[in-house]
């Protein structure tokens, strides 16, 4: 029997061609990767895929078991949030103000070495996109590039400079003042380096600096032209602080680390240094207390993305413990695991004040150069956006 309760037409063509919904193709194909990707792990997976297995590897494995970083992510995983109803948030204000300064987001992107191994591009792709989006660019002192060409490259941005104490003190402080000529006003020295943490993945692949290429990293490597031909094609990779090592990343990790550094040297540091001192890596309250003790502006709570001591401390955790024995202080300030947007506003809504992110960061660079750090970074603010609409939060 025929079905009565409609009458069939003719189609259209043109209401067929509406409703296929041609898009045009979005040229060249950077681009056109980089816009399939929704989230940080999206990107992480275009990394692995456009990286060799070394430098991949190297952002994306932690210490000995990496419980460390498995832990810290989860934590943040199983954080609940308690929305509120019926609130304006036609606009949202994503904005704070740290260290004296205002930033456009709450997090920066964090220090972080070799960087131009991941991609050609290095600090300065990440330092472009950092004053796009109006955030603060930390340079590692094992950076592979100088704070004047991260200056060059984003003049108008806010550059931040990050110190590992050396043995060579006097070399340290070189870097220090380097950094001060250059304008950089916020030092980060970083303490939770008395030698270099057990990296099983770097080992197992013989990280070179500069990378080796034998038989085995040219096979491994070889679908991955793009990294390549930008490694053969563009100056010598180096550390910008230390141009003539080459040897593997362990070997220099513990020439340059000092198991002799102490609170004392901090305090010499906050003697020395005019600008505003953050202290990376406090794991414990009493360590907290003892920084800011000393004079510190604000105390970054850090296992080092779970890259040092397995089984280290969970950052997170440790918020609201340093928020009630500081007050406001000291600003407190996070790294480690930060993959989502959500994970940010977490450690502000438990008392932190500020974030950054690392492998968040990294993961862009390596899918895309520069558009992917950028992209990076639009994912990150758009679920900042989101999450605080979500939660009836107009400003932080």
């Amino acid at each position: 029997m025929a079905n009565s309760n409609f009458k069939r037409v003719f189609p259209n063509p043109m209401s067929i061609f509406k409703t296929l919904n041609f898009k045009m193709l979005v040229f060249p194909s950077r681009k056109r990767r980089l816009a399939r990707a929704l989230t940080i792990e999206d990107l992480r997976k275009i990394a692995k895929r456009r990286t060799p297995k070394g430098p991949f590897d190297y952002t994306d494995g932690a210490a000995e078991s990496e419980s460390s970083l498995d832990r810290t992510r989860n934590r943040y995983k199983s954080l609940q949030f308690v929305p509120s109803i019926l609130r304006d948030v036609s606009k949202v204000d994503t904005s704070v103000e740290v260290l004296g300064e205002k930033f456009a987001l709450p997090f920066g992107i964090a220090p972080t070495g070799f960087t131009r191994m991941m991609h050609a591009e290095g600090e300065r792709a990440g330092a472009k996109a950092a004053e796009k989006f109006q955030i603060p660019f930390t340079l590692s002192t094992l950076g592979t590039s100088t704070i004047a060409e991260v200056v060059d490259a984003a003049p108008s941005g806010r550059n931040w400079f990050q110190l590992y104490m050396w043995r060579d003190r006097e070399g340290s402080m070189r870097l220090v003042e380097n950094a001060w000529n250059a304008g950089v006003r916020n030092l980060i020295l970083t303490v939770d380096v008395p030698v270099a943490g057990a990296r099983h993945r770097d080992t197992r692949n013989g990280l070179t600096i500069p990378p080796s290429l034998t038989i085995r990293t040219l096979i491994e490597a070889a679908p991955k032209v793009e990294w390549w031909w930008n490694f053969l094609t563009t100056p010598e990779l180096r550390f910008a602080s230390m141009s003539q090592w080459k040897g593997t990343v362990a070997e220099l990790l513990d020439y340059m680390f000092d198991p002799s550094m102490s609170f004392e040297d901090l305090k010499w540091i906050r003697r020395q240094w005019k600008g505003t001192l953050s202290v990376k890596g406090i794991q414990n309250v009493d360590d907290a207390k003892k920084a800011a003790q000393i004079g510190v502006d604000a105390i970054v709570l850090s296992n080092h993305g779970g890259r040092q001591l397995d089984r280290a401390p969970i950052p997170l955790e440790l918020v609201q413990q340093c928020r009630k024995l500081l007050g406001k202080n000291v600003e407190i300030h996070i790294d480690s695991g930060i993959t989502r947007g959500s994970d940010v506003l977490a450690a502000l809504a438990l008392g932190a004040d500020f974030a950054y992110i690392g492998r968040a960061y990294l993961y862009g660079l390596m899918a895309g150069g520069q558009e992917g750090v950028e992209r990076s970074l639009e994912i990150m603010t758009n679920e900042i956006t989101r999450t605080m609409k979500l939660l009836g939060v107009s400003s932080l």
